[in-house]
């Protein structure tokens, strides 16, 4: 694994945490090699059902785009698109993704989060979008996941102003789901994954492939994935064991089967 990326499996959950506190852990060559790797290692693990995502130190999240690198993007490389990408794929990751938010999350650091199923912040995070100041946009997801989550209004004035946003201010509007101490941080963020990972793995997955394509599309579709999704899991063998249980008056022991 890359020098600025750490990984840990603990109790099911895998942490990746961006590892360059001296440059506020921003998005270096190496960190995006690193992320792609760790996300490749813990979808091949049965060991891993949640990813968390946390920066290292007290200050950052991780702090946008390595700019002295970003000052030699071409044409090409927008085109390439490498972050947007990147981010992509951990939107679309089979297993609960979790943005633990430690300090600043700015540019491509608040679209990784984003990206993310669940947000969950310190009470000093400050998120931002601030591309805008260096003559470029949040190219790496930010015009689109931020207008879907709090709104086309707020994401257009945050995104043209390039105004930070506190941690209150994030829950208030919808970036985030939940603020608490620095402290707590990461154990919030396994509590929530430990919630996750005491449901029927295959309900959690589908759930989450339902919700993200069924966003993407009219309603009337959505609902027919919901129907075919919900039709799938009738037929599974943890579909049997959930209300075998609830009944029993017990706790399912799924298999994701």
């Amino acid at each position: 694994m890359s020098d600025v990326i750490t990984l840990e499996v603990r109790d099911r959950l895998g942490i990746i945490t961006i590892d360059r506190p001296e440059a506020r852990n921003a998005l270096n060559f190496a960190v995006l090699d690193g992320i792609e790797e760790a996300l490749n290692q813990f979808r091949a693990d049965p060991e891993v059902g949640v990813v968390i995502f946390t920066g290292a130190g007290e200050k950052a999240f991780a702090a946008g785009a390595d700019i002295t690198q970003l000052t030699n993007y071409t044409v090409v490389d927008g085109i390439n698109a490498r972050l947007q990408r990147l981010f992509d794929d951990v939107e679309a990751f089979p297993k609960p993704t979790i943005a633990a938010v430690n300090g600043f999350a700015l540019g491509g650091g608040n679209e990784l989060a984003m990206a993310a199923d669940i947000r969950i912040a310190s009470t000093t995070a400050t998120f931002g979008l601030p591309e805008t100041n260096l003559g470029v946009l949040p190219g790496a997801g930010g015009t689109q996941r931020l207008s879907r989550l709090i709104g086309k209004g707020r994401a257009i004035e945050l995104i043209l102003t390039g105004r930070f946003v506190d941690a209150d201010e994030a829950l208030r509007i919808g970036l985030v789901t939940q603020v608490v101490a620095p402290g707590e941080l990461l154990s919030a963020a396994a509590r929530t994954a430990e919630t996750i990972l005491k449901k029927g793995p295959l309900a959690v997955r589908l759930a989450k492939l339902v919700v993200g394509a069924g966003y993407e599309t009219d309603q009337k579709t959505g609902i027919l994935l919901e129907r075919l999704a919900q039709a799938l899991l009738y037929g599974t063998a943890d579909k049997i064991e959930g209300t075998q249980a609830f009944i029993e008056k017990r706790p399912a022991n799924f298999k994701g089967e």
